[in-house]
């Protein structure tokens, strides 16, 4: 069943979608980070090495037509297993005509061919990392929220960092300077969810059987998905998503480029970009949430970060 879509200028986009939760498997365990990724090969090292020490038992990566070594890589990382799936879809209803978003339907798939394996899922993207703020992995932070099904992790906006063109060292040794708030254009949500209790998939929001339309911040708060913006529920206690969204320079204007693979109009999505460039940019400030986990599993430069899985 297709949810409430939203609009784009010619063509309506689902932006909810209905899934039977698939049946947990005994002893499932562990947390799975599901991400859809095109040409990314500069970036997709950083990102499986800091994830893997950070205890995610697999990554799920949908290959989204890359023509770089995106998914030879991936598929070669030796620090936990990656399955990389291509990932194609151009779809659409007939009549209505409605598109079927390729990054929702990945996620729809991811949870219900893999979920039951896992106890829970994260749908992010290769420039966000999950940085567990005081304990050694993600499942050890998550333990504390087990009794929700459906967490929210605000987005943690990082700069240019004064860098105009793409830096040799690791994506969180060049990158150490944020928004200093997470308000306006520069907040919204990742999940990490249940996998077997999601009932409907989004990009930013789930429902999940038990917990419906709310979700738990990292300090165990409920709302809503339409209230979690409140600066009450916003928090980066426990877990922080570092969303290193500008990267260099030059970086940014590729991604203008490249296009949405939400499918956004080129001029919407260029404008949205320089408006959260700015605003991160205008009173950036220092963080070391990142580089302080590294320095707890005893990797304190780049060249150690690098040479942790032999790449």
């Amino acid at each position: 069943m297709i949810w409430p879509f939203s609009r784009t200028a010619k063509k309506a986009r689902a932006s909810r979608i209905s899934i039977k939760p698939p049946e947990a498997v005994a002893q499932r365990y562990g947390i799975a980070l599901v991400t859809i990724a095109k040409n990314e090969e500069s970036k997709i090292e950083d990102w499986l090495t800091f994830h893997a020490l950070a205890g995610v038992r697999e990554v799920i990566l949908y290959d989204n037509l890359s023509t770089d070594r995106t998914a030879e890589i991936a598929r070669n990382f030796k620090g936990m297993p990656v399955t990389v799936i291509p990932w194609q879809l151009h779809t659409q209803t007939c009549s209505p005509v409605l598109i079927l978003p390729r990054q929702i339907l990945a996620y729809c798939h991811a949870l219900s061919t893999f979920g039951g394996q896992f106890r829970w899922m994260a749908m992010i993207d290769i420039d966000e990392y999950i940085v567990p703020k005081t304990h050694a992995t993600i499942p050890e932070a998550l333990e504390t929220l087990s009794m929700h099904a459906n967490v929210s992790l605000p987005w943690t906006m990082f700069g240019h960092n004064g860098h105009d063109i793409p830096p040799s060292a690791p994506v969180p040794f060049s990158y150490t300077r944020r928004a200093a708030k997470a308000e306006g254009p520069l907040l919204n949500f990742k999940c990490i969810v249940d996998p077997t209790e999601v009932t409907k998939v989004s990009v930013h929001k789930f429902e999940t059987a038990r917990m419906k339309r709310r979700s738990a911040n990292t300090r165990g708060v409920v709302a809503h998905n339409k209230q979690r913006k409140n600066a009450k529920y916003v928090t980066q206690d426990l877990l922080q998503l570092n969303h290193y969204y500008l990267m260099s320079r030059q970086e940014t204007e590729e991604k203008l480029m490249r296009g949405a693979v939400s499918g956004v109009p080129l001029e919407r999505r260029t404008a949205s970009v320089r408006e959260k460039q700015d605003l991160i940019e205008a009173q950036a400030t220092s963080d070391r949430s990142a580089l302080d986990f590294l320095s707890r599993h005893g990797i304190d430069t780049a060249d150690t970060f690098c040479a942790k899985y032999q790449r």
